[in-house]
């Protein structure tokens, strides 16, 4: 696919990962629905890059029902959507066990319920919508990018709930796939490493250099547009399918 040619919606889409993502595709010609629970981010973010190549739907990844609604109003803004990316998702740091007590059971479920099922409810709704385009030359009629971690395989003290969720994400991603493969759908995984988003505001710069000089090369935190530049690279080979790329500088973490 062309990105010319693509309606992408994208989860998280007001900041962060999500916002680059948004921006290049609607840089390079296409359109995008950006679906997010902040209001205020997400209405300015739709109407810098104007109503006829953006479009903001406040959602609740976790609700079918406002997921539903955001597809919906996606289409019926743009035809159709062709590409779904998700960047979504919550971070907890909390240990196993600790003087405090074992790990809060709710708190483990939300990160799960956000992260890994909140994904997948995109997913399933998206693609449902998607496997009645009209099929590419190339046959394809969709593609679907989700967003793991690094922490899915070198999961840090405390990030037991965080590294479960995206753990998920990467074990889902092959037979997500096989499953959409008879429709022409592609099913993609990015793992990102340490990137310089809004969940590292509040730290001082020394503090984000400190991060960014532990990756081998490029010694620095990764950029949003970095992770959109793949985003775009994924969407316009046909051949990446069913696979995890790691974006992260050769970053392996370490137990804390």
């Amino acid at each position: 696919m062309e990105i010319r040619d693509v309606v992408a919606i994208v989860t998280g889409g007001a900041s962060g990962l999500g916002e680059a993502t948004v921006r290049n595709v609607v840089e390079h010609g296409g359109k995008a629905a950006i679906l997010d629970l902040d209001l205020e981010r997400g209405y300015a973010l739709a109407s810098e890059l104007g109503r006829e190549q953006a479009l903001f739907v406040q959602t609740d990844v976790t609700s079918e029902a406002s997921v539903r609604e955001a597809i919906d109003r996606a289409a019926g803004a743009f035809g159709t959507i062709h590409a779904a990316i998700n960047c979504a998702g919550v971070v907890l740091g909390q240990k196993t066990l600790s003087r405090n007590g074992p790990h809060s059971l709710e708190s483990f479920a939300k990160v799960i319920q956000v992260n890994l099922i909140g994904t997948f409810n995109v997913v399933r709704l998206a693609v449902e919508q998607m496997a009645g385009n009209e099929p590419a030359s190339t046959g394809e009629r969709g593609i679907i990018i989700n967003t793991a971690s690094v922490a899915a395989f070198d999961g840090q003290v405390g990030q037991v709930a965080y590294s479960a969720s995206k753990g998920g994400i990467v074990g889902m991603t092959l037979p997500l796939a096989r499953d959409l493969a008879p429709y022409g759908i592609r099913v993609m995984t990015i793992a990102p490493g340490l990137f310089d988003t809004p969940m590292f505001d509040k730290l001082p710069r020394s503090v984000k250099d400190a991060l960014g000089a532990t990756a081998p090369f490029p010694s620095r935190l990764g950029q949003p547009g970095e992770y959109a530049r793949l985003v775009h690279s994924i969407i316009t080979n046909p051949m990446l399918n069913g696979e995890t790329i790691r974006l992260d500088g050769a970053i392996r973490m370490p137990p804390k």
